[in-house]
């Protein structure tokens, strides 16, 4: 039996997908991914698989590259493996 924590995570990532290429569903999986306070401070692109983090300042660089191995895996959960293929972090 599966717990309903990860039937949850997986039929919201399958709605996700389902949804039209856009700014606001790339910002809304983000922010799904991250939790609210990460994505308060940070604006996101997606751009050839490429996911580029604008974070509000360095501190929040760096917490995105420490998290990093856990934050791209879940990114790619909601939007697909093949859409994210990396993060860059613009600071």
């Amino acid at each position: 039996m599966l717990p309903v924590q990860s039937l949850a995570a997986t039929v919201l990532a399958e709605v996700i997908r389902r949804q039209p290429v856009s700014p606001a569903r790339t910002t809304f999986a983000w922010s799904v991914a991250v939790g609210p306070a990460l994505a308060k401070v940070t604006t996101v692109e997606l751009a050839g698989g490429v996911l580029r983090v604008t974070p509000k300042d360095a501190r929040w660089a760096r917490e995105i590259e420490r998290a990093r191995d856990t934050i791209l895996p879940r990114v790619q959960q909601l939007l697909g493996r093949d859409a994210v293929k990396d993060i860059a972090i613009h600071a």
